[in-house]
């Protein structure tokens, strides 16, 4: 009779640190949904891309690169500096211009862009990778 008081005692102490566990995570998932990038398409000259940051994250500018997928290094490379971060969702262009030595991006090339969200000292805040076709 008494193992079965302490298994029913075990059980309910795991319940309550499971129910504490799922308390802190969905109170964590706003503050963690609230700094994201999105890349909505590229073109040549510049990058779309959908964004949130919270202010206290201490995002400072979206910073783009793209190229073949297999290179090295990027084609192509910008920044956008002109960042509102109030926790929704806000919609940038990154110009991009040419690295040096590098071919200019064409319309029609599959390229791999990315893009982050990043603070002082280039700092990634949240990234994003994908593989895409030129507009």
């Amino acid at each position: 009779m008494m193992t079965t008081r302490n298994c029913q005692r075990s059980a309910r102490t795991a319940a309550v640190f499971v129910t504490m566990g799922a308390a802190l995570v969905l109170a964590a998932a706003p503050a963690l949904a609230d700094n994201a990038v999105d890349i909505a398409g590229v073109e040549p000259g510049n990058v779309g891309v959908n964004y949130s940051c919270d202010a206290s994250a201490g995002a400072t500018r979206l910073q783009a690169m793209a190229g073949e997928p297999t290179a090295e290094q990027p084609a192509a490379a910008g920044n956008q500096n002109d960042l509102i971060c109030d926790g929704t969702q806000h919609v940038a262009t990154v110009p991009l211009a040419g690295a040096n030595g590098e071919a200019p991006l064409q319309s029609g090339k599959v390229v791999q862009v990315r893009v982050a969200l990043t603070g002082q000292d280039d700092v990634v805040i949240s990234g994003q990778t994908k593989v895409l076709t030129l507009g």
